[in-house]
């Protein structure tokens, strides 16, 4: 099976295509604006380097948040369009998942929370598998009290989570893993089923931006 992804949620674009289980092509590159004009010649390019035409994805794969609020529309955008030009079915994966994903292969860890800065003193906060939400970051240590066997911080918070914790006596490790890659994305998207509809945005926190109030 062959699962093409992408991420543009947070601080990088990047592109994967997976096969067998297998990365077969990748592109990530950090960047903090820029998405929409990087992600379409990104995935072009990942499958003139796998050598594969686009008829051959069997599935498809996007974070779909928490993120910027105009990065995570473009990858969602972008594969959405995908999925009606191929006919192939388009799995989500939040943000934060992905991260965690990489951070428990790369570190053998049981258990990984990823703590990303929201700013206003809150954080994005996913621990495990559990699901993305919104928290206080003075609330994360005990949130992770329940948490048993090695655990492992990533995220863009994750360095100040760390000093608590440090401070507490708790045992950790601590990952760079600032923002999700692709190929875990697809290899999120392999572990589970196909999804009939597109998946949407996942908005923790309402838009700063607001219309005008009517006359």
């Amino acid at each position: 099976m062959k699962i093409l992804a992408v991420d543009t949620a947070l601080g990088a674009c990047s592109a994967a295509l997976l096969g067998g289980g297998s990365v077969l092509a990748r592109l990530f590159v950090a960047m903090e604006r820029g998405h929409a004009e990087a992600l379409a010649p990104m995935v072009e390019a990942v499958m003139r380097e796998a050598d594969i035409g686009f008829s051959a994805v069997d599935r498809l794969a996007v974070t779909v948040g928490p993120g910027t609020f105009t990065g995570q529309r473009v990858g969602l955008a972008f594969m959405r369009a995908l999925r009606v030009a191929l006919n192939r079915p388009l799995t989500g994966v939040t943000s934060l998942a992905a991260i965690a994903e990489q951070a428990r292969a790369e570190t053998g860890a049981d258990h990984a929370a990823v703590i990303h800065d929201a700013r206003r003193s809150e954080v994005y906060l996913e621990i495990d598998d559990g699901g993305a939400r919104l928290a206080r970051f003075e609330d994360v240590s005990s949130a992770l009290r329940g948490v048993t066997g090695t655990l492992v911080l990533a995220g863009t918070a994750a360095s100040r989570m760390a000093e608590i914790l440090e401070a507490e006596g708790r045992t950790f490790l601590l990952s760079k893993i600032t923002a999700p890659d692709a190929q875990w994305v697809a290899r999120l998207a392999a572990k589970s089923e196909p999804q009939e509809s597109a998946p949407r945005p996942l908005y923790l926190r309402a838009p700063d931006a607001k219309l005008p109030a009517r006359p």
